[in-house]
């Protein structure tokens, strides 16, 4: 098991980018959370299979229907493994 964290920078509030990124995650078997954040990035943890994790952060270069992704900062850590599903924080 991989994790990373993530901040998305771009239109990504108010663009459904947390609930699309929730069920991406969710399809790949992907556990951790996701949260808007004061300045209008998107801050993530994510934990999975490094495929699975690859996948992800692909999905996170392109986003969902309506945003916009400007740019993605992904820093690898090490797993918490205390996640047990994908779920978004307010």
């Amino acid at each position: 098991m991989k994790a990373f964290k993530a901040t998305v920078f771009g239109k990504v509030q108010g663009v459904w980018f947390r609930d699309s990124a929730r069920k991406e995650a969710a399809k790949l078997n992907v556990v951790g959370w996701i949260k808007n954040m004061p300045d209008g990035t998107v801050y993530l943890e994510a934990e999975g299979e490094d495929e699975n994790l690859k996948s992800l952060e692909k999905w996170l270069n392109v986003g969902s229907h309506y945003s916009r992704v400007d740019k993605v900062e992904i820093e690898w850590i090490e797993p918490i493994g205390s996640y047990s599903m994908f779920e978004m924080r307010f």
